[in-house]
C-alpha cells in the first residue's frame, strides 16, 4: 500500500488519539509491527502553536518515517497554514481530522462536526490539498460514517475528497452520535471502498487478529487502523501481522519482555514530558498495560499515588517481577474492554 510516494511496510496503522499517540507511543507501536502511525491532532489555531502542548505534539525527533501529522480546525485558510507549519517541522503526510467525536472539539464545529457542513468540509480539504501540493506532501482524511444515524454521508464526502486530491481515506464505522458506544459497522466502509480508487482504511473495534482478518475481507479495505486496542497492548500489531501472514496465532509476549517494553516506554515518555507532567501522564499508560493482569487494578490504584518518575519505574519493575514469578507469558487478550470513562477523558485531552 502507498500513500503518495510512501510505501508502507504492512496494512496495519495506529489511529490518532489525543493524549495517547505521542511520539514515544508511536515509535513503540512501529517497533512492534505497525506499518504506519498518525500523530495526535494538532490545532490549526496559530495562537496555540507556541504552547508546550502543541510543541510536544509536533515533536518527531528520531521517529522513523513516514511522519504523519493530523490537523484539526474549522477555517480553510487556517487549516492550510497549519499544514505548512507542520510540514516545516517534519511532517511528510498531513491528515485532516473529521473523525474526533469529543464534545470539546465538536462544540467548536471541528472534528466530526465538520461532516454536518459538507461545503465547509470540502473547502477545508481543497485548501489543505492545494497548500500541500506546493511541497509535494500527500493529504489524507479520517472521518466517521456521518454525524448521526439518519445522516450518514461518509460516501459523499469521501468521493469529493478524492476528487479534491486526497490520497487516502480512513473511516471509523460509527457516527459522531455514537461516540465509542455500540458496535462499529463496516457496510459504510465497504461502500466507500467500492466507490474510490485511492486506498481506504477501516477503523473501529478492530481488537484481535481474527477481527482484522474479517474486517479486511468484509470491506475490501486496503488496511486497518487500530486505536484503543493498542493501549497497553502495542504488540497487537505484530500479533495481527503474524496471523494475516500465517493463519496462526503468535505466542503472547513474555512477562520479561513486557517489563522491558514498559520501562523503555516510560523513560521515553519522561524524556518528552519532564518529571512533573511525565509521571502524571504516564499513569494511564501503566494502567492500560496492567488492567487485565492479576492484581492489576490494585497496582493501578497504587501507581496513581506516586509522583516521581523513579518511584513509578521501581514500582513497575517490582510488579512485573512478582508477576514473572507466577507466569512466563502475559495472558492472551480477548476482545478489548469497553471504553471506560478514563479512556474517554484521555481521548478528549
Amino acid at each position: 500500500m502507498h500513500i503518495g510516494p510512501f510505501a508502507l511496510a504492512n496494512p496495519l496503522m495506529v489511529a490518532p488519539m489525543a493524549g495517547v499517540t505521542d511520539r514515544p507511543f508511536r515509535q513503540l507501536c512501529k517497533r512492534l509491527g505497525a506499518g504506519y502511525a498518525v500523530s495526535e491532532m494538532v490545532t490549526s489555531r496559530k495562537d496555540l502553536w507556541n504552547t508546550l502542548k502543541t510543541s510536544r505534539r509536533a515533536n518527531h525527533e528520531g521517529e522513523p518515517g513516514p511522519i504523519a501529522v493530523q490537523i484539526a480546525g474549522t477555517d480553510a485558510p487556517m487549516m492550510a497554514e497549519a499544514a505548512l507549519y507542520n510540514i516545516d517541522r517534519g511532517a511528510q503526510i498531513i491528515d485532516i481530522n473529521m473523525g474526533c467525536p469529543a464534545k470539546k472539539v465538536c462544540n467548536k464545529w471541528a472534528g466530526s462536526a465538520l461532516m454536518q457542513d459538507e461545503a465547509l468540509a470540502i473547502e477545508i480539504v481543497e485548501a489543505v490539498v492545494n497548500a500541500c501540493a506546493s511541497r509535494n506532501v500527500p493529504v489524507t482524511l479520517k472521518m466517521r460514517t456521518g454525524w448521526c444515524q439518519s445522516h450518514k454521508n461518509a460516501l459523499v464526502i469521501a468521493r469529493a475528497a478524492e476528487s479534491a486530491g486526497v490520497q487516502m481515506v480512513a473511516v471509523h464505522g460509527r457516527t459522531r452520535e455514537q461516540g465509542y458506544k455500540g458496535q462499529a459497522e463496516y457496510d459504510t466502509v465497504a461502500a466507500v471502498k467500492a466507490a474510490l480508487r485511492i486506498p481506504v482504511v477501516a477503523n473501529g473495534d478492530i481488537d484481535s487478529p481474527e477481527r482484522a482478518r474479517d474486517v479486511l475481507a468484509r470491506t475490501g479495505a486496503d488496511a486497518v487502523m487500530i486505536g484503543r486496542a493498542a493501549q497497553g497492548r502495542p504488540w497487537i500489531f505484530r500479533e495481527i501481522s503474524h496471523y494475516l501472514k500465517t493463519g496462526e496465532h503468535l505466542a503472547p509476549p513474555l512477562v520479561s519482555e513486557v517489563k522491558r517494553l514498559l520501562v523503555e516506554h516510560l523513560h521515553d515518555h519522561y524524556n518528552l514530558y519532564g518529571e512533573f507532567i511525565g509521571v502524571r501522564s504516564a499513569r494511564k499508560h501503566i494502567g492500560w498495560y496492567v488492567r487485565a493482569l492479576p492484581g492489576g487494578e490494585a497496582f493501578r490504584a497504587h501507581i496513581n499515588t506516586l509522583d516521581a518518575c523513579q518511584q513509578q519505574v521501581q514500582a513497575v519493575e517490582r510488579f512485573m517481577d512478582q508477576l514473572n514469578a507466577q507466569m512466563d507469558r502475559i495472558p492472551a487478550a480477548g476482545i478489548a474492554a469497553e471504553n471506560d470513562e478514563e479512556n474517554l477523558r484521555q481521548e478528549t485531552a
